[in-house]
């Protein structure tokens, strides 16, 4: 699927059944190189994400939407997660995707971290 600002496609090594990425087509590093002006950006990414899972008939109830924080990414541009259904990830991807870690931000960690950076 593509839009104007982004393109969602299959993650070449999925951790779940439906694994998919949504990149903005403006180039960004990672989540660290963003601030405060781009929580609309990152809130829109989430929001496609589910709509996207929507659209394809994958339930949004056990999904997981988020962000690997530097240094623990192996692509420098920003993408976020879209995983379903979450607990039938095998353990190292529920290792590799952890909520809340320090390698691994959700979609609602990004947006409260970026809450707390300057623009």
């Amino acid at each position: 699927m593509e839009s104007d600002d982004f393109a969602i496609f299959k993650d070449i090594k999925p951790a779940a059944q439906h694994h998919y990425l949504i990149v903005p087509k403006e180039h960004y590093d990672s989540l660290k190189t963003l601030n405060k002006s781009h929580i609309k950006m990152v809130s829109l990414m989430e929001e496609e994400m589910k709509n996207f899972f929507v659209s394809k008939g994958i339930s949004t109830a056990d999904a997981l939407y988020g962000f690997h924080f530097p240094p623990f990414i192996s692509v420098k541009h920003l993408h976020m997660h879209g995983i379903a259904p979450r607990s039938q990830m095998p353990f190292v991807s529920r290792m590799m995707f952890r909520p809340s870690t320090a390698w691994f931000k959700t979609a609602q960690d990004a947006l409260a971290y970026l809450r707390t950076k300057a623009v």
